[in-house]
């Protein structure tokens, strides 16, 4: 960066700021504003200890106003936090505030770095590189275009139906796109809530009607988003509609189809614990209420084609020459709600969640709690339809392990297997609950509460410490463990975990 290229014409304040000790920790910021001083094209070079405080902001001002500045430099934090808190303070100064320089010595310094002298050292680089940009920029003036007033909201799990539904009542239209047959998400296959065990379906199956009747809701199920290109207030989004070879327009929900499919797979609404015939509703309560034929399993789509279910469907609603099609559409605004995938059994091989069937995930012990599951809501073994009798809960199962997994905390864990572990004891009065956690973090109104329901009046054991093993011996699972407060391993035989 030489002085050829720069109009040093233009007088340039540099404003370095300590952030308490978030940089002053570890670079020397008087040194950066020393040497900046006799910088070309810096008429002013000053530090303080917190810059976007009000004495801070009132600082520049004043400056800019004395100094004659044609623009400013700011050595603080990054520009996402507080560059328009420093674009105001120019623009009451009267500068243009497209003539600020945020150089953020923070993130991609200070708290990157601890030998001082280097940190130093590149804090005055990063400073130079914006004094670089600073001599060039010219004047701005925000324009207005015109915003496509419609929203894109995808998914249809509880996020995305709220989201749909509060932008389709403030009076603008909405897309909402799920990729599976039915809205619902995750939040139609629990069983209850914490911490107020209200009926998780009660909740969601009446925002899903609210959804599918608003008239300001388009609602596009069995569709994915392929691409998004446009700008900010004006996209233009590419839609797949996938072909569910039912004309939902006919289908009259008889049911006859399903009964003449020969073909049966695991129903991944209930978590491969029961199954579904390869023309299927998804759950009673889908929306939209029709049926879909699943192409992966379909014998009718295969060139040997079976055709039962065309044949008994006096609608004529099958229809096995549906194909894809793209759907076009333009929004002003995306809300991204895809929500969440499970944390994959196989990775945790340990637990033996591939090889043991009475060793599940939350969701499938959901599914067996819920009076819509694969049990009716009875506690059962998916192994030989037994009542567990006694049953572990470990905790933080792929989370806070920095060496194999995800290192940070899932912040549900806690609360559901509570809940899961107070279900169970609800159900089977005489069965033992067993949970192991890491540490048990409750951060919500009367979570704590909650928790402490099922240590003192369910009577949960809780052992603080983590499990290392899994294995079977005859019909029980031997869980083998280390309690972390008394430093001894532990050794928990179940019927279930």
């Amino acid at each position: 960066m030489t002085a050829k290229t720069k109009n040093i014409e233009k007088r340039i304040g540099l404003f370095v700021c300590h952030c308490g000790v978030n940089i002053a920790g570890v670079v020397d910021v008087e040194k950066v504003a020393e040497v900046m001083k006799d910088y070309p094209g810096v008429t002013f070079s000053t530090d303080y200890v917190y810059m976007c405080s009000d004495p801070g902001q009132q600082m520049i001002i004043d400056t800019i106003k004395e100094k004659h500045l044609d623009g400013i430099i700011v050595a603080a934090c990054s520009p996402t936090l507080h560059e328009k808190t420093f674009q105001e303070a120019a623009r009451l100064a009267g500068l243009n505030p497209y003539q600020i320089e945020i150089a953020n010595i923070r993130e991609q310094d200070s708290w990157v770095h601890s030998d001082k002298a280097k940190a130093t050292k590149k804090a005055v680089k990063i400073v130079r590189s914006h004094v670089a940009k600073a001599l060039q920029n010219e004047n701005l003036l925000p324009i207005k275009v015109d915003v496509n007033r419609r929203a894109l909201v995808i998914g249809g799990g509880v996020s995305g139906l709220q989201a749909a539904m509060d932008i389709a009542d403030h009076g603008y239209e909405v897309i909402l796109v799920e990729k599976n047959p039915s809205i619902g998400g995750k939040m139609i296959q629990l069983s209850e809530t914490f911490p107020t065990l209200d009926c998780s379906q009660c909740i969601l199956t009446p925002k899903m009607v609210e959804v599918s009747r608003h008239p300001r809701i388009k609602l596009l199920t069995y569709h994915e988003v392929e691409s998004v290109s446009g700008f900010v207030g004006n996209f233009k989004v590419r839609i797949r509609k996938k072909p569910r070879y039912v004309d939902e327009t006919l289908c009259n929900l008889c049911g006859e189809c399903e009964k003449v499919c020969p073909q049966i797979v695991p129903d991944e609404f209930n978590m491969g614990l029961s199954f579904r015939k390869a023309v299927y509703m998804p759950f009673p309560q889908a929306i939209p209420g029709t049926f879909t034929l699943d192409a992966e399993h379909c014998l009718g789509l295969n060139p040997v084609r079976c055709g039962k279910c065309k044949d008994v469907c006096d609608k004529k609603a099958i229809d096995y020459d549906m194909k894809e099609t793209i759907v076009e559409e333009e929004v002003g605004a995306i809300v991204v709600a895809t929500g969440y995938d499970l944390y994959t059994m196989q990775a945790l091989g340990e637990y033996g969640g591939e090889k043991y069937l009475d060793v599940v995930n939350g969701l499938e012990f959901e599914r067996i709690l819920s009076a819509s599951g694969p049990t009716g809501g009875e506690i059962r073994r998916p192994s030989d339809g037994k009542v567990p009798k006694s049953v572990v809960f470990i905790q933080c199962s792929g989370s806070r392990d920095t060496e194999k997994h995800l290192p940070y905390c899932s912040k549900i864990c806690c609360m559901y297997t509570a809940k899961h572990a107070m279900m169970y004891r609800h159900r089977v009065p005489d069965g033992q609950a067993i949970v192991f956690y890491i540490d048990v973090r409750t951060g919500g109104k009367s979570f704590d509460e909650f928790y402490m329901r099922t240590v003192e009046e369910d009577k949960v054991l809780y052992i603080r410490g983590k499990v290392s093993k899994i294995f079977k011996e005859g019909d029980k699972l031997i869980v083998w463990g280390v309690d972390t407060l008394t430093g001894k391993k532990v050794e928990v035989e179940a019927d279930m975990v």
